[in-house]
């Protein structure tokens, strides 16, 4: 970076956790930058952040030189139902985290020189506050940015791979959402939808439906369940508990499809 010249920053997307799936691009951006901001959240808990660690690990498998990682309190964000039930409340939650995240991001781009990188699971284009935080960051203009980001695997690629699956029958939409609004999608006529965000699993009305789910993709502990959701849901909530049991934390995906929509 040049004297006076824009901070840049690297969005990588380093895939859902197997080092082997992060792309030679990002490997080389990993190997650009300075330093590294990286979220944590073990100061709430006490217990320390097993995706902290998980981010150490991929970056011991890629890089030649100890990284400098520059850690940030993760703010902390309401998540109790009765505050976030409505969309309205749902999205000023959102938005206080955002600037929260903002200002911590700022505060760790302006005390350390050099290009830095933000290390993302799976794409920074799926379901990630990376980006939207870092422009936040560049419109309060108290630093100019010079933003690039990385494409990764997704966990949604993934999920298919595992399962060997295409995600949409032949010349059918795919619908990508959150838990959510699962049920706006269902009433909505959604043949075929990934839900991402789950913080439980809750499929009522849809026993005949059919899932592919899986758990902390490319990991350790990575978890995998298929069927007529009637049939597996209970298997589903012992592979949920059993993830999170190995790796601390539980990151899950999985695809439904209207039972009248299978060829």
């Amino acid at each position: 970076m040049a004297d006076g010249g824009p901070r840049r920053v690297r969005v990588i997307g380093v895939g859902p956790g197997d080092p082997d799936q992060v792309t030679v691009e990002a490997v080389s951006a990993m190997r650009s930058v300075a330093f590294f901001v990286v979220s944590d959240k073990s100061p709430r808990g006490g217990m320390p952040d097993p995706l902290v660690a998980a981010r150490g690990r991929l970056l011991d498998r890629h890089l030649d030189v100890e990284p400098v990682v520059v850690r940030i309190e993760d703010p902390a964000r309401e998540r109790r139902p009765e505050r976030t039930g409505t969309e309205q409340e749902y999205a000023a939650v959102v938005e206080a985290w955002h600037e929260a995240r903002s200002l911590a991001y700022e505060s760790a781009l302006t005390s350390h020189p050099g290009d830095a990188g933000f290390l993302v699971w799976g794409d920074p284009a799926f379901y990630d506050s990376t980006i939207r935080v870092l422009e936040r960051v560049a419109a309060r203009g108290r630093v100019a940015l010079e933003v690039d980001v990385v494409p990764g695997i997704s966990s949604l690629q993934l999920l298919a791979a595992r399962h060997r699956i295409v995600l949409h029958e032949v010349g059918q939409p795919l619908h990508v959402t959150s838990a959510r609004r699962l049920s706006e999608a269902v009433d909505g006529g959604q043949d075929n939808i990934v839900v991402m965000l789950n913080r439980t699993i809750e499929l009522d009305g849809l026993e005949d439906w059919v899932i592919w789910w899986g758990a902390n993709l490319g990991t350790a502990s990575e978890e995998l369940v298929a069927g007529r959701v009637g049939d597996v849901l209970p298997l589903v909530d012992a592979a949920r508990g059993r993830a999170r049991d190995a790796a601390g934390w539980v990151m899950d995906i999985y695809l439904l499809r209207r039972p009248e929509a299978r060829s």
